[in-house]
């Protein structure tokens, strides 16, 4: 026998759930920066912190990657791009932390919004650092990852057992210059690996791996502007990746996912 009190047939709104959360958010004060994460794009993904924050905001600084729906929800707030794009003209980071500092010491209440999590490739630590040397009252609200939340929209499950005991998140911005990262002992670990800002240098990316030690069979997968109407998803193995995912025209916002737990697509389609 049910404990519920409900009502048969009774649904609860939107606006009864968020009461009985009992959720009450903190105050944005003036003179303050939070550094947010919008996560991976639909704006469902959005914490009840960061909607609240954005709610209060008077400043928005704002990344390229962060939906114009959720950019609204600032209703109150003057707008200030600061989008950053692989290969196209774009705000220096000296210059953002520089706006940030000055907003603050306007008085602004201000809201630093970044695709994803702030702290995951997005440069938020870097901002977090300027604006306590600044002493310059911040807060981080986290967002939901895209290297994470992107394979779970798309049906591959960042951990499986039997797969995996590990994930790596790396960035492919640098693949094939000095400041590179060691791909084969990335490959070496046996263990999946997300790579942010890879996209023009996939085919480098992968022949790493392969050169790694990684099987030309491993599954592999490409996830563009995940849970966005944009949304595309090429699998293929690691040996045809990179050709398969220039046959699509897939371009950035993209990841990467190599691994066998790109597999599990196959296995979970049509039940979700």
């Amino acid at each position: 026998m049910s404990g519920s009190t409900r009502n048969k047939g009774e649904n609860a709104t939107l606006e009864q759930a968020l009461s009985r959360l009992n959720f009450k958010p903190r105050r944005l004060e003036p003179g303050h920066v939070w550094l947010a994460g919008a996560g991976p794009g639909d704006p469902g993904c959005l914490t009840l912190e960061v909607l609240a924050a954005l709610a209060e905001a008077d400043a928005l600084v704002y990344d390229a990657l962060v939906s114009s729906d959720v950019v609204a929800v600032a209703a109150n707030a003057e707008l200030f791009f600061a989008g950053k794009r692989g290969g196209k003209p774009s705000m220096k980071q000296d210059d953002i932390t520089a706006l940030l500092v000055r907003l603050a010491r306007e008085g602004r209440r201000v809201v630093r919004l970044k695709g994803g999590d702030p702290y995951i490739f997005g440069r938020g630590g870097e901002e977090a650092l300027a604006l306590a040397r600044e002493h310059i009252p911040f807060r981080v609200l986290p967002g939901l990852t895209s290297g994470l939340s992107a394979l779970a929209a798309t049906g591959i499950p960042a951990t499986m057992r039997g797969i995996n005991k590990a994930v790596i998140l790396a960035t492919g911005h640098a693949a094939g210059s000095d400041d590179d990262i060691d791909w084969g002992a990335i490959a070496r670990t046996g263990q999946p690996v997300v790579v942010y800002m890879g996209m023009a240098n996939l085919p480098l990316i992968a022949a790493a791996l392969l050169d790694g030690g990684l099987a030309p069979s491993t599954p592999a997968a490409v996830i563009v502007a995940a849970t966005t109407p944009r949304e595309q998803t090429v699998v293929a193995t690691l040996a045809t990746i990179a050709e398969e995912a220039a046959a699509a025209g897939l371009t950035s916002p993209a990841l990467i996912v190599v691994g066998g737990i790109v597999a599990m697509r196959a296995a979970l389609a049509g039940n979700q």
